[in-house]
């Protein structure tokens, strides 16, 4: 897949712009390739059209702007949330995880850690 993403990427360069300002400080380069797919994968109408810019009326983009904000700002929550559960062991409320579970199905990351929890460390204690 993410050969897939490069070359979609490529062949997308406004979408490649805008993704990389996504992109957090100091995110190692294997975190990054695989939040941007999950970014990319759920993005739908955030990221920008692949072609030249699109004019939209002012008053309707200032209607939008808010809500796209929102929107944006809650898939870059999610975004590393997914990030921090898979490279880290972070967990999060069932809610959440079962959200950015679903969010990621079909993202492969055949380089993650495995993390054991502090429940499975007193369960092998037991």
């Amino acid at each position: 897949m993410a050969q897939e993403v490069s070359e979609y990427l490529s062949q997308n360069p406004r979408v490649a712009a805008w993704v990389e300002t996504l992109r957090s400080d100091g995110e190692t380069d294997k975190h990054w390739r695989h939040r941007r797919e999950f970014l990319l994968r759920n993005a739908g109408d955030l990221a920008p059209a692949g072609g030249a810019a699109s004019a939209h009326p002012e008053e309707a983009a200032d209607a939008e702007s808010g809500t796209r904000s929102r929107q944006l700002q809650q898939l870059i929550s999610f975004s590393m949330a997914w990030a921090n559960h898979v490279f880290l062991g972070c967990r999060y409320s069932q809610k959440v995880m079962d959200k950015i579970l679903s969010m990621a199905e079909g993202i492969k990351v055949t380089d993650a850690p495995i993390h054991t929890t502090r429940d499975e460390l007193v369960a092998k204690k037991g």
